[in-house]
């Protein structure tokens, strides 16, 4: 167990970072709360794929590449920012105990996503546009992970902040320690979440105000890209290039390039959902699906068919 305070609330809490055990293997709060993250998003996208003009079922086969990517690419991101840190091994051990980058799941993510729409042919827009409509709330709960990581916190604070905290692990930050004994910390992880709350909500109106697909994308990466920017400010566990922080400058360009697209196409009032294309998938696509398994089991039985035939042939 450790100690997570905030002492000027009165508020002291014993925490293990371990939820349960299966064995001699200890499951994680982090890793639950990720995983609940990730499902309540898919639900949402799911319940919600109509009103894109996507069937659901490429919804989901879409949105599950996506999450691969993202997950991979969240690791890779923070390894490479790191890698005094890391050997070949461990790059891909160890992510129980934090080190995700979230940026470097977006940008997987969506890359991902993008490639197999590419190949099966999905409106990558109108998907992009689904998916932001419920990035935030699942990173919102992903954010207290790092609350029982006791990570993604901030700079010292003044003494008299209510919301102050300090424990552990973070008493033990050369950082932290150097601040003075009783010095508490922004906890960043809180104002994350808060924010990705508060943005859900917005986002959901432009979801369903939106004039054209892209647009709730767009307002998605300079909604989170504002509040990080701020948030990264005072965090004292930023991936650096130089001098500088990685994420702010992720965040900065994502509200620059966000609000330009977003001038720059205000005008525009095309969405897939209202095309005749779109109209027959959401009414077919379960026949055409059909249609496919049994185009590929026809597929099979002919190879079979070709095999014992040429066994029997090859035997005379």
């Amino acid at each position: 167990m450790n100690r997570i305070s905030f002492p000027n609330i009165g508020l002291d809490l014993d925490v293990s970072r371990v939820a349960f055990t299966v064995g001699n293997i200890a499951i994680y709060w982090y890793g639950i709360l990720i995983t609940a993250a990730v499902l309540l998003c898919f639900f949402i996208a799911i319940t919600r794929s109509k009103r894109a003009g996507l069937p659901s079922d490429m919804v989901f086969d879409t949105a599950f590449a996506g999450a691969i990517g993202g997950f991979v690419m969240a690791r890779l991101y923070y390894v490479l920012f790191n890698l005094d840190s890391y050997t070949i091994v461990t790059a891909f051990t160890g992510i129980r105990d934090g080190g995700l980058a979230i940026y470097g799941g977006i940008i997987g993510g969506f890359v991902t996503a993008a490639v197999y729409a590419a190949v099966k042919r999905v409106k990558l827009a109108a998907f992009a546009d689904l998916a932001a409509s419920v990035f935030l709330i699942g990173q919102a709960i992903g954010r207290w992970g790092n609350f029982f990581n006791q990570e993604a916190y901030g700079a010292p604070t003044a003494g008299s902040l209510p919301w102050g905290m300090t424990g552990d692990r973070i008493a033990a930050d050369p950082l932290v320690y150097l601040a003075g004994e009783n010095a508490l910390v922004h906890p960043c992880f809180l104002y994350e979440s808060l924010w990705c709350v508060v943005g859900f909500f917005v986002i959901s109106q432009v979801w369903r105000k939106r004039k054209y697909d892209g647009q709730v994308f767009l307002a998605y990466i300079g909604w989170y890209g504002f509040g990080r920017f701020f948030i990264e400010s005072i965090r004292t566990d930023s991936l650096f290039i130089g001098e500088m922080k990685i994420s702010q400058i992720v965040a900065a360009a994502s509200v620059i390039v966000a609000v330009l697209l977003l001038v720059l196409f205000r005008k525009r009032t095309k969405l897939y959902k209202n095309t005749d294309e779109s109209e027959y998938l959401l009414a077919h696509y379960d026949e055409i699906l059909k249609l496919k398994q049994e185009k590929k089991s026809a597929k099979r039985e002919y190879a079979k068919r070709a095999r014992e035939l040429r066994k029997l042939q090859q035997g005379e």
